[in-house]
């Protein structure tokens, strides 16, 4: 899938890139007791080439799991299996033949929704272009990225947005929320909102679906916005770059 392959170079080179001096250079592997040298070099050679080089490993042990290894790249460890296959990093397992993060593409999968009990008519809605792609999304009318996202929104082509209105991060912003909904066209006030600052002139008090939405943004899981689902239940939380996103929607469209 394209999102696991993005994914993965994104982490990596987030990874490996924490240091501009990156790790020096040693001159010898050291190996812990009862690893065998054809396991050793098995392992480091897969890290070594999984980081394309750049760095070299520094020791080789055995843990207490009889086939995981600890290994040792200046002063951060790593776990790798005896196949040398697998790497953990800060938590998450790589397949370091393939360059995926497993734990990245289970915690997809679990975080996932089915997005036709979404209900949708309490969303503010908006189509472009002939609609057929479809996300739905959580915002705040103080979410700074929200906001980010919102202007990237405005080239978006072909798609059905479906806004829930989440005030959960400033004092204000349920305030905001309200003035929004009661507008006479709530779809542009909500779009002007985030678009520009401007809040609308009303007293907020008509009837509106927040205790709804607010209600379903914790039965999702919902913590923070942006959130922002896909047609095929994927979620992404936090802002993502327009090339970054398109590749998202293509591959989550159904």
């Amino acid at each position: 899938m394209k999102f696991n392959g993005f994914l993965a170079a994104a982490f990596a080179a987030l990874f490996w890139l924490v240091s501009p001096a990156g790790y020096a250079a040693e001159p010898a592997m050291k190996i812990g007791d009862q690893v065998s040298k054809p396991v050793a070099e098995k392992i480091r050679g897969a890290v070594e080439n999984w980081t394309k080089g750049r760095y070299q490993v520094a020791e080789i042990r055995r843990t207490p799991l009889s086939t995981l290894y600890e290994v040792r790249i200046q002063n951060d460890l790593f776990y790798v299996d005896e196949a040398a296959r697998f790497i953990l990093v800060e938590g998450d397992m790589i397949d370091m033949s393939s360059g995926k993060n497993l734990t990245r593409d289970r915690m997809d999968e679990v975080l996932a929704i089915d997005f036709s009990k979404l209900p949708l008519d309490v969303a503010l809605k908006q189509v472009r272009g002939n609609g057929k792609r479809k996300i739905a999304i959580f915002e705040d009318p103080n979410c700074g990225y929200c906001r980010k996202l919102r202007q990237d929104f405005v080239s978006l082509d072909n798609v059905t947005i479906y806004t829930f209105v989440y005030p959960i991060l400033a004092a204000d912003s349920d305030v905001k929320a309200r003035k929004a909904l009661c507008a006479k066209e709530p779809v542009k006030a909500w779009t002007d909102l985030m678009l520009t600052g401007r809040v609308p002139q009303n007293d907020g008090s008509c009837k509106n679906s927040l205790e709804r939405i607010r209600a379903l943004g914790q039965s999702l899981g919902v913590s923070a916005t942006p959130t922002l689902f896909f047609s095929d239940g994927r979620r992404l939380q936090g802002y993502a770059p327009p090339p970054q996103f398109a590749q998202l929607l293509d591959a989550h469209s159904r």
